[in-house]
């Protein structure tokens, strides 16, 4: 009776939302917005359709919220790194925390914004161009840090910052890639300590 009372008013949810999300990232993670349909979604997250629907909106909209709950949670190495006091500490952090997410124990291999599109056709051009953004926001918030280490003489004058933040990108994306493919953590950090040693002195 207690819960009856305390529930708010109209119908009750009758789900977990957040473990529902949790679900959801984990699936387009492991298959891909594409390789993904309603009936998989609401499967693994135990809820009908419209129950879904009234929660999280349509397929994309659920994407989008699930991608913003893999930005929080997995992937949250990359904005943490950026607080790191030096350019080099930086661009280790974010390739160490790559390598750690892409080979998470009991977590798809890879990287969601990574294995998210890369088999989407027309019909995922949307969520494509979401997480070709996502990943160039990412982008751009490497370059603006590695500025600031170029203007506090952090980096050489003569480094580029947008160049910098391209290359360990590139790596992070080829290390999830490698990972999904079936590459070890040890192996691919290695792959990530070898791209550090091409890093500019300061």
């Amino acid at each position: 009776m207690e819960s009856m009372r305390s529930a708010p008013i109209g119908r009750p949810r009758g789900f977990d939302a957040d473990e529902a999300l949790e679900r959801a990232m984990v699936l387009f993670w492991e298959q891909g917005y594409e390789g993904v349909s309603l009936t998989d979604l609401t499967s693994a997250m135990g809820i009908a359709k419209t129950s879904m629907y009234a929660a999280f909106g349509n397929k994309e909209e659920l994407f989008r919220k699930a991608l913003q709950r893999y930005a929080e949670g997995p992937a949250a190495y990359a904005a943490r790194s950026l607080e790191e006091p030096t350019a080099r500490e930086v661009a280790t952090a974010f390739l160490t925390g790559s390598v750690r997410a892409s080979t998470r124990p009991g977590c798809p291999a890879g990287c969601l914004a990574v294995q998210g599109s890369l088999a989407a056709g027309d019909a995922g051009r949307a969520t494509r161009d979401v997480l070709s953004a996502w990943r160039d926001e990412g982008r751009s918030h490497l370059r603006d840090r590695f500025q600031r280490a170029v203007d506090e003489g952090d980096l050489p004058a003569a480094a580029d910052p947008a160049l910098l933040a391209r290359y360990l990108m590139t790596v992070a994306n080829g290390i999830a890639v490698q990972a999904a493919g079936g590459a070890g953590r040890d192996e691919l950090q290695r792959v990530a300590d070898a791209a550090l040693r091409n890093w500019p002195p300061a």
